[in-house]
């Protein structure tokens, strides 16, 4: 094995990259407000699952911008700090699903299905805007991760508000809001893990321009 270390990934000191990033910050602080509300409103578990997520990227996407152009070392532990509020959301969500399966009737299934498209298509603008910039280093490569694992959950949302509206039944969304804490989990460890790698030395110190 030789003594080279990894290929050095883009570490977010580009302009482009700063307002797609301060773009993605501001459709997640409008959506957060949306949904939460709509989330009681509706009395969705799914939603307000939606909606913490929403909050939480919205804090981490400012402490990623905060972070660019630090050193790599301040950066993987931003990211670290992004991974671990990641997960205690997940371990929140999980914990009110829980309550709720002893309490509450069904949530209304057309404000989920009308927020979740809504959510949905801000989600996929977000991940449009990082597209080119997905395989940064941790700190970057956390907030398109993140935008488009919110993508994904917000198909279930609106699947769950269909299911809902058939069955009559709290299930579907109680489902959602457990699913969607499982997907926050795996992004928690996958962006905590390539932090950890950057911290013990496995990637080059210095920094690189984005293309293009």
């Amino acid at each position: 094995m030789s003594g080279c270390c990894e290929p050095t990934r883009f570490d977010g000191a580009s302009i482009q990259y700063k307002r797609a990033l301060w773009a993605v910050i501001g459709i997640n602080a409008v959506m957060f407000l949306v949904e939460i509300t709509a989330g009681f409103t509706a009395d969705s578990q799914a939603l307000k699952a939606d909606a913490l997520d929403f909050a939480s990227d919205t804090v981490t996407y400012a402490i990623s911008l905060s972070v660019i152009g630090a050193s790599l070392r301040t950066r993987a532990y931003a990211s670290l700090f992004k991974a671990l509020s990641l997960g205690a959301i997940a371990i929140y969500i999980l914990a009110l699903t829980l309550v709720r399966l002893f309490e509450g009737g069904a949530p209304d299934a057309p404000t989920m299905g009308i927020i979740g498209v809504v959510a949905f298509f801000a989600n996929v603008l977000s991940v449009v805007l990082l597209l080119r910039w997905r395989d940064g280093d941790s700190n970057v490569r956390s907030v398109w991760l993140c935008s488009r694992n919110d993508a994904i959950g917000n198909l279930g949302v609106i699947a769950a508000g269909l299911l809902v509206s058939i069955t009559g039944s709290r299930w579907p969304d109680l489902a959602v809001g457990a699913l969607l804490a499982v997907l926050f989990l795996r992004s928690a460890f996958s962006i905590l893990t390539q932090a950890r790698a950057e911290l013990s030395g496995q990637v080059c110190a210095s920094t690189v321009e984005a293309r293009g």
